[in-house]
């Protein structure tokens, strides 16, 4: 019996998963809403597309406005996913000094890690296997890109202990600039203050007011929200594609040959009736159930 979510390189990263497809349909769904609110182009739905080649060739509606921003948290499978869609869209990528500083005649984005929107609250350097040990005692910066960007795409990884990163107070702050969030993360009531429900396939958009932290309509909202929570359901074929290959290149081996690296073994809840080391801790839940 295998756990298929522990299924881990030896460094610790998931090797199967869809967020690359959530990152992907997410990043599109953003610019689907920046269209829809803006009256710009009309994109298709993506769920309503046959394919990602089909998606894809939606993309040359999208043109965004000279100097537009969009900023992206998170560098993980789901953050590189939505990177294949804004490069895919021509939309160029700039480092975050750059971001924060410079002015240009044409859209570009950011990808942010968290150090590079939390502080430690002690004023010392960032330490990133600090902060993921004990995220507590930092704060987020993330303002700081708030007040020049027109998008955010959020594809990062949140934990609970860790200080909300895009606050109500932040999207109350007049000097706040974007007006359109694509939350693929979607911590519900968490980091992303405007993401207070989670929306659907068939209607993924709906609309946040700052002074009165509730959700209105999308178009007349002065925030727009995209937080669809089952994304690569949009594009199931090619997400599965995506899972299956991965299984295929980098389980298999390990599972029918030889497995140097203890993937599967890390990963196997039981063997011969008995919890494995790595699972042992469901031992009370096992007793109280059987």
């Amino acid at each position: 019996m295998i756990d298929y979510e522990t299924l881990t390189f030896p460094h610790g990263g998931r090797i199967l998963g869809f967020g690359r497809y959530a990152g992907i349909v997410g990043a599109y769904n953003g610019l689907l809403a920046y269209g829809q609110k803006t009256g710009a182009f009309n994109l298709k739905p993506a769920h309503l597309c046959k394919d990602r080649a089909d998606l894809e060739g939606e993309l040359y509606k999208a043109k965004l406005p000279n100097k537009y921003k969009i900023v992206v948290t998170g560098t993980g499978r789901v953050g590189q996913g939505a990177l294949e869609i804004l490069k895919k869209c021509g939309i160029q990528q700039v480092d975050r000094h750059s971001f924060l500083n410079d002015h240009f005649d044409e859209a570009v984005f950011c990808q942010l890690d968290v150090d590079d929107y939390y502080k430690r609250d002690d004023g010392a350097s960032f330490d990133m296997s600090e902060f993921f040990n004990n995220p507590e005692g930092h704060t987020s910066t993330f303002i700081d890109y708030a007040k020049v960007a027109n998008m955010y795409i959020a594809c990062h990884y949140w934990d609970s202990r860790a200080p909300f990163i895009f606050t109500r107070e932040d999207m109350r702050n007049p000097a706040c600039n974007i007006d359109l969030v694509a939350d693929i993360s979607c911590d519900i009531d968490g980091p992303v203050a405007c993401t207070l429900r989670p929306s659907t396939i068939a209607n993924p958009l709906y609309g946040y007011d700052p002074l009165t932290e509730k959700e209105v309509s999308f178009d007349d909202a002065p925030i727009g929200v995209m937080a669809v929570d089952n994304l690569p359901c949009e594009l199931p074929a090619d997400a599965s594609t995506d899972f299956g290959n991965n299984l295929i290149d980098k389980v298999m081996p390990a599972l029918i040959g030889s497995d140097f690296d203890q993937i599967i073994e890390r990963a196997t809840i039981c063997e011969n009736g008995e919890l494995t080391k790595h699972f042992s801790y469901l031992s009370n839940y096992v007793a109280q159930t059987s």
